[in-house]
């Protein structure tokens, strides 16, 4: 993946423990659960929670991200819980060579680590695998957290630029974003660092 933290960055985050990796779904997604229909894809799932939340509510859900070590644990989650989930190794950039369409699909924490080019890419892809009338959902960094701690802030201009083409844009809201807490070199806002919650409609 071009422009991307690396493998290795990701890898060793996991491995002392990710700040995204709460242990549950993040409540953005727990709050806007009635707004998602159908089938569900997830993307950059990581270890699950969101997957498995959704999946629980009898979503056919399939998460994906691009490392092994967290969907081999979404895996055991699923089986832990005695819930049905597909996880997929695969990178977010070549969503356009895959060839299964949702009524939804949710990005938690994924969005804001593109650069601008493969923004432009990922949000193409997530066309590709949405269905018409079908809604796509972000949770990101917003430019209202300070500091340079984490992942890329984004403005809402830079989100409604990303989809500008192909897309309404029913929804732009703050949010926060669930971490981790007390984790070291980690100091985000107090409640979590401040975030989008956005929604997206294909046209189409």
């Amino acid at each position: 993946m071009s422009n991307i933290p690396s493998r290795e960055t990701f890898e060793a985050m996991y491995a002392r423990k990710a700040p995204w990796d709460v242990g549950n779904p993040q409540q953005a997604f727990v709050e806007a659960a009635d707004r998602l229909a159908g089938t569900i894809l997830d993307a950059g799932c990581g270890t699950g929670e969101n997957s498995l939340f959704f999946a629980s509510r009898g979503h056919a859900v399939v998460g994906f991200d691009f490392l092994e070590g967290p969907l081999q644990a979404a895996r055991r989650k699923a089986q832990e819980r005695g819930l049905h989930a597909e996880f997929l190794l695969m990178d977010a950039l070549k969503l356009a060579t895959f060839d299964r369409q949702f009524d939804s699909v949710i990005d938690s924490g994924l969005f804001h680590v593109f650069s601008d080019a493969d923004r432009a890419t990922y949000v193409a892809g997530l066309a590709h695998v949405t269905v018409p009338g079908g809604r796509v959902f972000v949770l990101c960094f917003s430019d209202a957290e300070p500091g340079e701690h984490g992942p890329r802030r984004v403005s809402r201009r830079e989100l409604e630029d990303a989809f500008a083409d192909g897309w309404a844009i029913e929804e732009i809201q703050p949010s926060r974003m669930d971490v981790v807490p007390g984790l070291e070199n980690a100091a985000f806002s107090e409640g979590g660092p401040k975030s989008w919650f956005a929604r997206f409609r294909r046209l189409g």
